[in-house]
């Protein structure tokens, strides 16, 4: 045997291995496969939740369990099966449905960790960030980075669920957490149809001149759903017309930017919404970090791995680190995605490969 392997009876070494344990000391030639190995080697494990089935324990919570200060949210995260002990859809992720009754508001705290929301159905929920009514609707994607104070209030009898999505798991990780609690209800209780964030921020192209400084979370509270349909819609026409304008032939995608940057909505998360025509399939990719996608509308598949998945509205899926994915469209087919690219490129690990573009390197 080798002795690199360590398994070489003689006391001399029995000893040495002894005191390895006894200074909690490791050697690297027993990790080196686990440390190192040739590809990303998730943890996590590929994963589709059902929105009927969020939707369902996310009502029957609703329910039976209060939402106020102590658990602050109703809120179920979305457990990945290959990382148990966690509520993390991926290492660096969260994702959780969140369900507030007609009448109801969930009080205002913040945190260090950064957020967003998605609404996928439903309407009648304020999302107050830092004293600023923000209007929760269908295809809205809205911001609330960390260390905002913020708390929702359902104007109307009737409840709403939506997705979060926050960096809890990297932040967790690294050690940089703090929380405060805030206002018992919500420190402005009006339902304006226009925040004041978007007043100032939401004209394209424009930005206003007492905001010139650089800001690490975009100012934009809320990214509307007629905005983004109105952008993928143009490219695909573009495409018809014969100019450049889609990612593939037949997939629209726009990111969601930080208007003082240009850069990413937040330092630690991206967000995307993706467009597929009717009948479109896109080619097999391998991506280094992790990604959750909800189906906005349509139907269509996910084929992670080796194993295909049917897609209807509101379903959500995982894909971990360097595992392939691609989209086949049955209808046209929107799709809204969150990932932790903007750490994944600030740390210089980026990295995609496409088998049908890229050949065998």
């Amino acid at each position: 045997m080798d002795a690199m392997d360590g398994r070489i009876d003689s006391p001399e070494l029995e000893q040495l291995y002894a005191d390895f344990e006894a200074n909690s000391t490791a050697p690297l030639w027993t990790q080196r496969d686990d440390l190192m190995p040739m590809t990303p080697a998730p943890a996590a494990v590929p994963h589709v939740w059902r929105w009927d089935a969020l939707y369902d324990i996310a009502r029957r919570s609703g329910d039976l369990v209060p939402v106020g200060r102590g658990g602050e949210r109703r809120a179920i995260g979305l457990r990945n099966p290959g990382l148990p002990g966690t509520a993390y859809a991926t290492p660096t992720l969260w994702c959780a449905i969140q369900y507030l009754g007609g009448h109801e508001t969930a009080p205002e705290h913040r945190h260090s960790q950064n957020a967003f929301r998605f609404v996928v159905e439903g309407e009648g929920v304020w999302t107050v960030v830092n004293g600023d009514p923000v209007r929760m609707s269908r295809g809205d994607l809205l911001l609330t980075p960390g260390w905002n104070f913020h708390g929702h209030h359902n104007d109307t009898a009737e409840p709403m669920a939506w997705i979060d999505g926050l960096d809890i798991p990297l932040s967790n990780y690294t050690d940089v957490g703090f929380f405060e609690y805030g206002s018992e209800r919500v420190t402005d209780e009006a339902s304006p149809d226009v925040s004041r964030a978007e007043r100032l921020w939401a004209h394209p192209g424009l930005r206003p001149l007492s905001g010139l400084e650089t800001r690490v979370s975009s100012p934009l509270s809320a990214y509307r759903w007629e905005h983004t349909d109105a952008a993928l819609a143009e490219q695909l026409a573009l495409e018809d017309e014969g100019y450049p304008a889609t990612v593939e032939q037949g997939h629209a995608a726009i990111r969601y930017s930080n208007p003082t940057t240009a850069g990413d909505v937040m330092p630690t998360i991206r967000c995307e919404f993706h467009r597929l025509r009717r009948g479109a399939v896109t080619p097999a990719r391998h991506e280094v970090g992790s990604s959750v996608w909800q189906v906005f509308e349509g139907r269509g598949e996910v084929v992670l791995g080796d194993k295909t998945h049917r897609l209807e509205k509101g379903d959500l899926f995982v894909v971990p680190s360097w595992v392939p994915w691609s989209l086949r469209a049955e209808t046209e087919f929107d799709l809204f995605r969150f990932s932790d690219a903007p750490v994944i490129e600030r740390l210089g690990f980026a990295r995609t490969y496409v088998p049908e573009r890229d050949g065998g390197r």
